[in-house]
């Protein structure tokens, strides 16, 4: 069974650590995510016309987000805004989820769209806190105990906070 590990970075030089030690540790760019608040505002991005999330605008923008290097390393990076939340920079495979159905079932709420990748509620709702508080949220999606142990080892390493796993659920989009 596919499963999720994840974590809270506490600022975003941890963040490019622990991704740089999970790319380095052999986990694909694709199976790491990463979610944290955008503080340069959303007036830099132009709007982006087809989302899937009318109650979360989705709001272009691959480049020019002043990440890190190790943090462009990740597939699907880009910008969005979650009513009540704000604006945030996506990375992953949560970009897709977040940008898609999950925001759109969840009536535009982070929690919920974190519920609906299968993290349950009290944790998804002190991540949505501690991301509101300009934290980090990581997940690794892992297929053997050995990939989940690794990154827990990797997170444990690196510091990082409210370290869990749980089980994956399907996004449709």
């Amino acid at each position: 069974m596919k499963k999720a590990v994840y974590c809270i970075a506490q600022d975003m030089q941890q963040a490019e650590l622990i991704v740089d030690r999970l790319k380095l540790a052999g986990f694909s760019n694709n199976d790491i995510s990463v979610l944290f608040p955008d503080k340069s505002g959303t007036q830099d991005f132009a709007h982006e016309k087809h989302t899937k999330a009318p109650e979360g605008a989705t709001i272009g923008g691959g480049t020019g987000l002043g990440i890190g290097a190790i943090l462009g390393w990740l597939a699907g990076i880009g910008s969005l805004a979650i009513p009540g939340v704000g604006p945030l920079i996506a990375a992953g495979p949560i970009m897709g989820a977040l940008g898609g159905a999950a925001v759109g079932a969840a009536a535009g709420s982070l929690t919920g769209a974190l519920i609906g990748l299968g993290i349950p509620e009290y944790e998804a709702k002190r991540y949505e806190g501690k991301i509101k508080g300009g934290n980090a949220l990581i997940s690794v999606h892992t297929e053997s105990a050995e990939a989940r142990d690794k990154a827990k080892d990797i997170f444990e390493r690196a510091n990082a906070e409210d370290i869990s796993t749980s089980g994956e659920t399907t996004v449709k989009t």
